[in-house]
């Protein structure tokens, strides 16, 4: 009965580092700054790992071309390609703590 306890007692020191490692990755997240661009460079926007957009940069030349379409369109691939760098940094992130299993729920 004894070796029972002992593996009771390491799964879940196991499930309390792994729950620390979690938190320490959402910290990081929180303050993570990601940039994302428009392909031509004329929209910048900057995010947080948790998908706050903190900033966004448009060019005075796209702004004075004065098609609301191309900003627009500027600002969503933007937007977009910044999601995509969070997403990918989420992932990286938590492969390194689940060894690359999908655990749904945990961000």
């Amino acid at each position: 009965m004894s070796g029972s306890m002992g593996d009771m007692g390491n799964l879940l020191k196991q499930a309390q580092q792994m729950q620390q490692e979690i938190d320490r990755i959402r910290t990081e997240l929180k303050q993570a700054s990601l940039d994302g661009r428009a392909p031509d460079g004329s929209v910048t926007v900057t995010m947080s790992g948790e998908l706050h957009v903190q900033k966004v940069e448009i060019s005075p030349e796209l702004i004075a071309s004065g098609d609301a379409a191309k900003v627009e369109g500027a600002v969503l691939a933007a937007l977009r390609d910044a999601a995509s760098k969070v997403e990918a940094l989420r992932q990286k992130n938590m492969s390194s703590v689940t060894g690359g299993m999908n655990l749904p729920g945990l961000f």
